[in-house]
């Protein structure tokens, strides 16, 4: 079982920052596609970032020029840098970890992000 270790949510005020980091096992991490969905109360999850094994990055058009996503291969770990927040941004936000060659998915337990106005 692959497991994804989240941290970093938290409580801020709108306009502040917070980063996520997701660390996930090394011998898969360098094949595989790491994103940061979200989940608000009754909304269905989305996706908020991701980042393929190679850099590239896509955004959910509601976070382009305010979150930016980032992995450090070495580490084995996944960031979502928050800038700039809104209370809309207030999710329960998951890594998700998909393997480029089998297409397996793994998730992590989430981690709560509010932003206060």
């Amino acid at each position: 079982q692959v497991q994804l270790v989240e941290s970093g949510g938290g409580l801020v005020q709108a306009g502040g920052s917070l980063r996520l980091s997701c660390a996930a096992p090394g011998i898969i991490f360098s094949f595989s596609t790491m994103g940061w969905y979200r989940q608000a109360p009754g909304k269905q999850r989305e996706l908020a970032a991701a980042i393929t094994s190679n850099g590239s990055t896509n955004y959910a058009d509601s976070v382009k020029g305010r979150f930016t996503i980032s992995r450090d291969n070495a580490k084995h770990t996944v960031y979502l840098q928050m800038n700039s927040l809104k209370p809309e941004d207030s999710a329960v936000y998951y890594c998700n970890l998909q393997v480029v060659i089998t297409a397996q998915n793994y998730w992590g337990q989430g981690t709560q992000v509010t932003v206060s106005s």
